[in-house]
């Protein structure tokens, strides 16, 4: 096996997730009216931005989810610039009656978790600056409404 001999860099990202769903327009409908992208192009594949990022989810039909036990993607995160966006995008949840897996303070970044109607994890997540890791780190779990 060949291992690698340096870490992969800080700087990486994950910009763009590809997703196969069941039915292309309920899971459209899902990230567009409950988490809030906009859709920039509508075909055989739905892509769905933010601000100036307009391919950052990419949704495909003809999927099935995979029966328990099997392997698959946990969940992806979507990062947001503040804490105040991860109460929006929680509460718009809430308003829209979509259930929450849970919620974690990691002290370092802030998480809430759900699933899409597919069963996709999703994570919504903020780092906090590092001038906000005053305290050492141990994770809380948060109340959520």
């Amino acid at each position: 096996m060949n291992r690698a001999t340096s870490p992969i860099d800080p700087g990486a990202s994950i910009g763009h997730v590809h997703l196969r769903v069941a039915d292309l327009e309920r899971a459209t409908a899902f990230y567009r009216d409950v988490l809030g992208f906009s859709v920039s192009h509508y075909s055989s594949a739905v892509f769905l931005g933010a601000g100036d990022h307009p391919h950052l989810i990419a949704l495909s039909g003809g999927g099935s989810p995979p029966p328990p036990g099997h392997t698959g993607l946990h969940h992806f995160a979507i990062r947001l610039p503040d804490k105040g966006a991860v109460a929006r995008a929680t509460q718009r949840l809430l308003d829209h009656g979509h259930p929450i897996d849970g919620a974690q303070d990691h002290a370092g970044s802030l998480s809430v978790y759900l699933r899409d109607p597919d069963g996709n994890g999703i994570e919504l997540h903020y780092d906090r600056p590092a001038v906000e890791l005053d305290e050492p780190l141990t994770e809380r779990p948060l109340a959520v409404a």
